[in-house]
């Protein structure tokens, strides 16, 4: 089923960009608050975010070798979904309303590249897309597996022909 593979590295390498960028992004804050001494409990939602982003970029990379291995692993593209469901939730409750509607793309700017300034919002909103997308091809990729599962294994009652039967 050539479908299944082509799909599955096309979903593998999205996931490993969507991570790569949350992780950037995420990465270019964390770092920046560091500086300013903030205290590590009030940036507990993006240090969990930056090891779901880690966890991603690793098994993407992985899975991204094309063999028939890859495919079994589905139930843990599940888990990983629900983590990026998990922290798609925390940033769009970490905004609050703050930015305005979390879905009004309006306001996204890259002009001025501090992370500290009016800028915030568009990182913010930026993760909360990417994480939305990344959760999105995790459970694909979870439905792709369980396609190709189901595709390769046998049916106890397909296994003989009629003119085979001990009958």
């Amino acid at each position: 089923m050539a479908f299944a593979e082509i799909a599955g590295m096309i979903l593998r390498a999205a996931e490993l960009a969507f991570a790569a960028i949350v992780a950037g992004i995420n990465g270019s804050y964390l770092h920046d608050m560091d500086r300013l001494n903030v205290d590590s409990w009030y940036l507990s939602r993006f240090i969990y975010t930056e090891v779901v982003a880690g966890i991603s970029i690793f098994f993407a990379l992985i899975w991204l070798i094309p063999f028939s291995g890859s495919f079994i692993h589905y139930p843990f593209d599940l888990l990983v979904s629900i983590l990026w469901f998990a922290v798609f939730g925390l940033i769009v409750n970490y905004l609050n309303g703050t930015c305005g509607w979390v879905f009004n793309w309006t306001d996204i700017n890259w002009t001025d590249v501090t992370v500290v300034g009016n800028n915030l919002c568009s990182h913010r909103k930026t993760v909360i897309a990417f994480s939305f997308l990344s959760a999105i091809c995790w459970l694909a990729s979870f439905i792709v597996g369980i396609i190709w599962v189901r595709n390769r294994t046998t049916r106890r009652y397909e296994r003989r022909h009629w003119r085979g039967s001990r009958v």
